[in-house]
C-alpha cells in the first residue's frame, strides 16, 4: 500500500484505523529507513488532520504545527509527537475544548506527546526565553487550519534567530558542551545515546540551526549520510527493544544489527562512530567558523573600515608563516599562496606537523585542498616525510584535532592503508576509554610527554602510533602488529636496525606490565625471560616508556602508581641482567627480625597475628626503601594517609602469621572480601621458628587495598579470622547474603573463565594462571578450589582491568617442587570447573 492509500485509511477509519495502520507500515519488511520515516509522517499527518478537521469548522485565525523532529518530517517508530496548537488570541475555552479533542487520541493510542498552545506572540516569546524551543520552532510545519497564521510564524521566528545568532549562538555552542560534558561522546561510548552524545542527533539538528543563521555553515560533505546512518539504528532500536530509547545499550546492539542487516554488533558500532565523527568534525569545523565571524564583528566600526579601505573594500587577512607552504590565518593554519600540492608530496605532513606545533586548528579547506591535489609519497618515504610525521606525533595533545582533521578527509588511510582495519574499531572492554584509532593518537600524545627520557624520541612515538595496529586482524595482536610494523617502518624509510626496534616493541608492548603483575619478579626465571625477549638496554628503556604511556592512554583503570611501581622494579633487575649484573640465586630469602618476633607470637598465641603498613611511593630523588621494612606492632592501626602534597599511597602492606594449618588462604582471602579490601599480591611461605622451639608458622605478605572509605581496623580482621578459622565463621553465606542485597545490574553475558598452566615461566613453582570475570569473593573461591587439590601456594598475583581478572598462582607440591604436566593440567581443569559452578 502506498502511503498515501495508508494516509486515506487512517483519515477514514479514525484512531483505530491509524493504529492498524501504523503498525502495518512499522512491521513491512520492504520499508525501512527514510521511506518508512516518511511514510510515518504522512500517516501521523494525515490523522491528526483529520482529527483538527473533525474538531472544529474554524480554517482561519487556529492552526496545528509539527515541530522538532516531527516538524523535519522525521518519526521514528517510537518518537514522541512534538505539536502546537496556534491561535489568534481567540476565546480560551474554545481552544482547550480542541486541544483536548485533539491530544486525547493520541494519549488513547499510548503515542508520547510534547504539545503546548499559544499565540504567535506567545511563541515567540517563549522562544525568546528558551533556546530548546526556538530551536524547535524552526522546524515548524503547517499541519491543518490556518496556513497563513503558521506561514506568518515560520517568517517571524526565522528572522528573530537570524537577528539574535550573535547573542544565541554562543549560548548554542555553550550549551552543546555542557551536553558532551554530561554525555560523553558518540563515537567512542560502549553504550552510546545516539541523540544527545557529542556527534550525535542532536548535534546534527544543532548544525542545522547555525546554517538557518546564515552567520556560518557547516561542511555537507557526508553530514546527511552520517545523520540518516543515526536515525536508521534508532529505528530499529525502537523496533527492537519496543520502547522509545536512544541510548543503544549493550545487550540490544546484536538484535539492532540483525534488524539493519549487519553482520554483529561491532560492525553496528562501528557504522555509528564513523557517522558520530562526521557530525562532530562538522561541528568542530562550524563552530569555528561562527567564532571568527563573531570575532570580526566585535572589531571597533573605525578600525574595520580603515581596513577595508586599504583593501579595496576586502578584509586585510594577516597570514605569518608556520613552515613551508604553510601559514597562519584567522586562528588556523592554511596553505600559503604559493604553495603546490601537485608538487610538493611532504606537504600534507609538513602542513599537519606546523598546525600542531602551533597548537592551531588545520584548516578545512587546506585539508580538502592537499587531500584532492597532492601527490603521493615515494616509497620508501623521503627523509623529511618521516620527520614531519615525528613532529605531529611529538606535539601532545593539539595532535588530535589536527589528525582528525586528515582523517576527516582520508589523508590517514592514504599515509597508512593498514590504519584502516582499525579506524573506529570499538574495544569492547570497559578498561577503555577509545576506539582502536583514537587510542593509538592517545598514546603518542601520552609519549610525547616521555621523549626527553629516551634516547629515540622518534621510535618511541611511532611505536606508540602502531602498537596496537594489529587489532584489526584475527589472532594475537601482537603477533599480528610485529608483521605490519615491520612493513610500515619500512615503507616510512627507517633502516634495518630501526625497523627491527619498532617490531620488537610492538611484539612486547604488553610484556612489561604483564610480566609485573602476574609473576614472581624474585623468581630469576622471570626476569631473564623479559631479558631475553627485549635484547638490549636502549630497547628496554622505549620499552618502559611506551608500557606507561599505552597504559595511561587507556584509562584510568589500567595504571596507578602501584602498576608504575612493579614495572619500575621490573625494569630495574632486567637492566641489570642485559648490563650483565650478577642475578642471586632462587631461594627463599631469610625471615625479618620482625617477621621472627610475629611468627614466635602466632606460636606462643595460637592464633593469627596481624600488622598493617601503608605503602606510599618515595620521591624521586629519595633513597630506594629498605627491603625489609619495620611494621608497627602486631595489633596497631594503618598509620594515617599522606598530605596531598606526601607521596602516593600504593596502598597497604598487610602481614600474617598463623599457625601452619588447612585452609588458610580460603581464610585470609574471605576476610578481605568480607571487609571489600582489594589484594594486588599475595605471598605464602612457611617461617621456621627460632631454635629450641618446634613447630613452624605460615607467613603471608599481602598488598591490599580499600575498596570503599577507608581501612578496617587490624583488630576487626584478627576477630573475623580466627573465626573463619575455627569454623564459626560461615564466609561463604555472607558473601552470598551480600551478593544477594546488591544485586548486579543485567547487561552482556561474560565470556566463561579460562585456566591455563603457563609453560616454563618459573622452575620454582607451577605458574597456573587464571582469567575470570571479577567479582567480590572470586579469590576465596580460587582458594578453596586449590586447598581441595591440595596443593601449596607459594604466591599469587592478582591484577584487575575493568571488569577482568587475570590471577596467576605458583604452586607446588606438599614438598616444594613443581607440579608434574598431567597433574598442574588437572589442577586447571578443577579450578575452571569451579568457578563455572
Amino acid at each position: 500500500m502506498t502511503s498515501t492509500g495508508v494516509t486515506d485509511e487512517a483519515e477514514d477509519s479514525g484512531p483505530g484505523g491509524y493504529a492498524a495502520a501504523r503498525l502495518r507500515l512499522l512491521t513491512e519488511g520492504a520499508r525501512s529507513g527514510p521511506p518508512r520515516r516518511r511514510a510515518l509522517a504522512e500517516l501521523t499527518d494525515g490523522w491528526l488532520a483529520g482529527l483538527f478537521g473533525a474538531a472544529t469548522e474554524e480554517h482561519t485565525g487556529i492552526s496545528l504545527v509539527a515541530v522538532g523532529g516531527y516538524g523535519r518530517g522525521e518519526l521514528s517508530p517510537r518518537s514522541d509527537l512534538d505539536l502546537l496548537l496556534l491561535h489568534d488570541g481567540r476565546d480560551d475555552k474554545a481552544v482547550a475544548a480542541l486541544a483536548d479533542r485533539l491530544w486525547y487520541p493520541v494519549w488513547d493510542l499510548g503515542i508520547d506527546l510534547d504539545h503546548s498552545v499559544r499565540t504567535p506572540q506567545q511563541a515567540r516569546k517563549t522562544a525568546a526565553q528558551d533556546l530548546k524551543v526556538h530551536l524547535g520552532l524552526l522546524d515548524a510545519r503547517h499541519l491543518a487550519g490556518d496556513l497563513g497564521l503558521t506561514a506568518s510564524l515560520r517568517t517571524a521566528v526565522l528572522a528573530d534567530w537570524r537577528n539574535q545568532a550573535p547573542k544565541r549562538l554562543p549560548e548554542l555552542r555553550d550549551l552543546c558542551a555542557e551536553r558532551a560534558e554530561r554525555q560523553g561522546e558518540l563515537q567512542f561510548l560502549l553504550e552510546p545515546d545516539l541523540k544527545e552524545a557529542r556527534g550525535g542527533l542532536r548535534d546534527a539538528t544543532v548544525l542545522r540551526a547555525v546554517a538557518a543563521s546564515w552567520l556560518a555553515d557547516a561542511p555537507r560533505e557526508g553530514l546527511a549520510e552520517a545523520r540518516r546512518r543515526l536515525l536508521d539504528v534508532r529505528d530499529a532500536l525502537h523496533l527492537a527493544t519496543g520502547r522509545a530509547t536512544d541510548r543503544l545499550a549493550l545487550q540490544e546492539q546484536d538484535q539492532v544489527a540483525a534488524e539493519l542487516g549487519l553482520l554483529d554488533a561491532d560492525a553496528l558500532l562501528r557504522q555509528v562512530y564513523e557517522a558520530a565523527r562526521v557530525i562532530s568534525y562538522a561541528g568542530d569545523v562550524t563552530w569555528r567558523e561562527v567564532g571568527r565571524v563573531l570575532r570580526s564583528r566585535s572589531v571597533r566600526p573605525r578600525l574595520r573600515a580603515m581596513m577595508n579601505g586599504r583593501n579595496g573594500g576586502k578584509p586585510v587577512a594577516e597570514r605569518s608563516p608556520l613552515a613551508e607552504g604553510v601559514v597562519e590565518q584567522d586562528g588556523e593554519a592554511v596553505l600559503a599562496r604559493t604553495a603546490r600540492p601537485e608538487r610538493d608530496p611532504v606537504l600534507p605532513l609538513r602542513a599537519a606537523a606546523a598546525a600542531a606545533q602551533a597548537g592551531l586548528p588545520l584548516s578545512r579547506h587546506a585539508v580538502r585542498r592537499l587531500a584532492t591535489t597532492a601527490r603521493p609519497l615515494p616509497t620508501p618515504w623521503p627523509a623529511e616525510a618521516r620527520e614531519q610525521l615525528v613532529t605531529l606525533l611529538g606535539s601532545g595533545r593539539p595532535t588530535v584535532q589536527v589528525w582528525e582533521a586528515l582523517e576527516a578527509e582520508g589523508l590517514v588511510t592514504r599515509l597508512l592503508p593498514d590504519w584502516e582495519r582499525v579506524r573506529c574499531r570499538p574495544q569492547r572492554n570497559a578498561v577503555h576509554l577509545w576506539t582502536v584509532d583514537r587510542h593509538l593518537i592517545e598514546t603518542a600524545v601520552r609519549a610525547a610527554g616521555f621523549t626527553r627520557r629516551v634516547h629515540r624520541p622518534d621510535l618511541l612515538l611511532i611505536a606508540a602510533l602502531l602498537h596496537d595496529i594489529g587489532k584489526g586482524w584475527p589472532g594475537d595482536h601482537s603477533v599480528a602488529g610485529e608483521t605490519i610494523a615491520r612493513d610500515v617502518a619500512a615503507r616510512i624509510g627507517f633502516d634495518g636496525a630501526d625497523t627491527a626496534v619498532l617490531a620488537t616493541l610492538v611484539r612486547h608492548h604488553l610484556l612489561l606490565v604483564e610480566t609485573a603483575t602476574r609473576r614472581d619478579l624474585d623468581d630469576p626465571a622471570t626476569v631473564r625471560a623479559v631479558a631475553q625477549a627485549v635484547g638490549t638496554e636502549h630497547t628496554l628503556e622505549l620499552l618502559h616508556a611506551l608500557t606507561e604511556a599505552d597504559a595511561l592512554a587507556t584509562g584510568p583503570a589500567a595504571w596507578s602508581s602501584w602498576r608504575g611501581s612493579l614495572v619500575a622494579d621490573l625494569v630495574k633487575r632486567v637492566s641489570g641482567v642485559l648490563a650483565g649484573e650478577p642475578q642471586p640465586e632462587a631461594e627463599t630469602a631469610a625471615p625479618t627480625a620482625e617477621q621472627e618476633r610475629l611468627a614466635v607470637e602466632a606460636f606462643r598465641t595460637g592464633g593469627p597475628v596481624l600488622a598493617l603498613r601503608a605503602q606510599t611511593e618515595p620521591p624521586a630523588d629519595s633513597a630506594p626503601a629498605p627491603s625489609s621494612p619495620s611494621f608497627p606492632s602486631p595489633l596497631s592501626s594503618p598509620s594515617s594517609p599522606s598530605s596531598a602534597d606526601g607521596p602516593e599511597p600504593l596502598g597497604v602492606e598487610l602481614l600474617i602469621a598463623v599457625p601452619d594449618q588447612a585452609g588458610v588462604l580460603p581464610a585470609v582471602a574471605g576476610v578481605l572480601a568480607m571487609h571489600r579490601l582489594t589484594v594486588r599480591t599475595a605471598e605464602l611461605r612457611s617461617v621456621p621458628l627460632p631454635d629450641g622451639v618446634e613447630g613452624s608458622v605460615l607467613l603471608l605478605d599481602w598488598r591490599v587495598a580499600a575498596q570503599y572509605g577507608s581501612l578496617p581496623q587490624a583488630a576487626r580482621l584478627r576477630a573475623d579470622l580466627v573465626r573463619a578459622l575455627d569454623g564459626t565463621l560461615d564466609i561463604a553465606a555472607r558473601l552470598a547474603e551480600r551478593d544477594a542485597a546488591h544485586p548486579r545490574r543485567r547487561g552482556v553475558e561474560p565470556p566463561p573463565p579460562r585456566v591455563t598452566v603457563a609453560p616454563a615461566a618459573s622452575r620454582l613453582a607451577t605458574v597456573i594462571e587464571v582469567r575470570a570475570q571479577d567479582a567480590p569473593g572470586l579469590l576465596f573461591r580460587l582458594g578453596r578450589a586449590l586447598e581441595a587439590a591440595g596443593v601449596q601456594v607459594r604466591s599469587a598475583h592478582v591484577s584487575t582491568l575493568g571488569a577482568n581478572a587475570v590471577d596467576a598462582f605458583y604452586v607446588t607440591r606438599g614438598e616444594g617442587t613443581p607440579l608434574p604436566g598431567d597433574e598442574a593440567a588437572s589442577v586447571a581443569r578443577g579450578l575452571e570447573e569451579s568457578l563455572r559452578t
